[in-house]
């Protein structure tokens, strides 16, 4: 895609660094330029002479964007614009649970109020084959029932399946963001269900959440998932103060 969009100096009076003012010029020059991802972006060379940084400034400003998946550079390439992703989300909130700025209820609260949403967009949204790798990852939880690794697998892809099932690429990144969290919560839950009865009401949950998604109907799948949540929390969360009291309490 050609480039139309003269690049703008970086003003000295805005009370931002020069690296944090070049950010911005490459933000503003990819949305200027309708850019998309996967487009080719000018390097280094040419934002440094068009805003009157140093190649430093600006090698510093492309390592910050690359960062953030705003652009995406390496193995010798002209940089490119870079595709959403849900890791950067996912350290922030890793970060923000184990330096206790926010606890593990608030982050599983969000992820019932999401998940519910992404429950009933996917039985209105999914495709067959969707519909059915959700059923089918629901069954080899009940085929893994002791082995706790291989079912907290499959409880984090069942979900994320749901997600990519919704259509909506935001509650995909959002919803997968989590996993750093539920690779941690999941099984320390799993575990705290100790007799065959308790991890087969679970697991009918869970096959409750993908019927009502095969069959398309939203509203089912919606209360599938709250239900799911209203039992699985507790789990989680007796699980997360086992396993780590100091990620569990508030600030």
């Amino acid at each position: 895609m050609s480039m139309t969009t003269t690049t703008a100096a970086p003003r000295a009076n805005d009370g931002r660094s020069l690296v944090d003012r070049s950010v911005q010029a490459v933000t503003d020059h990819i949305r200027e330029n309708a850019l998309r991802v996967g487009d080719s972006l000018p390097g280094e060379a040419y934002f440094a002479t068009s805003l009157g940084v140093s190649r430093a400034v600006m090698r510093e400003a492309f390592g910050a964007l690359a960062a953030l998946r705003v652009i995406d550079v390496g193995n010798g390439r002209k940089p490119r614009v870079g595709a959403i992703d849900g890791s950067v989300i996912a350290s922030s909130l890793d970060h923000a649970v184990s330096t206790a700025q926010i606890t593990v209820p608030e982050v599983w609260d969000v992820r019932r109020t999401i998940e519910i949403r992404t429950a009933a967009l996917a039985a209105e949204c999914r495709t067959e084959a969707e519909a059915a790798q959700i059923v089918g990852l629901a069954d080899a939880m009940a085929g893994a029932m002791d082995d706790f690794p291989a079912m907290s697998r499959h409880d984090i892809a069942f979900h994320e399946a749901i997600a990519r099932a919704s259509h909506n690429a935001l509650f995909v990144q959002i919803v997968c963001s989590f996993a750093p969290l539920m690779e941690v919560a999941i099984p320390a839950a799993w575990h705290t269900r100790g007799t065959y009865d308790r991890r087969h009401i679970m697991i009918e949950r869970h096959r409750a959440v993908a019927d009502a998604i095969f069959r398309g109907d939203a509203a089912a799948a919606a209360s599938a998932m709250d239900a799911h949540f209203d039992h699985a929390v507790g789990d989680v969360l007796k699980g997360e103060i086992g396993a780590n009291p100091v990620r569990f309490m508030s600030s």
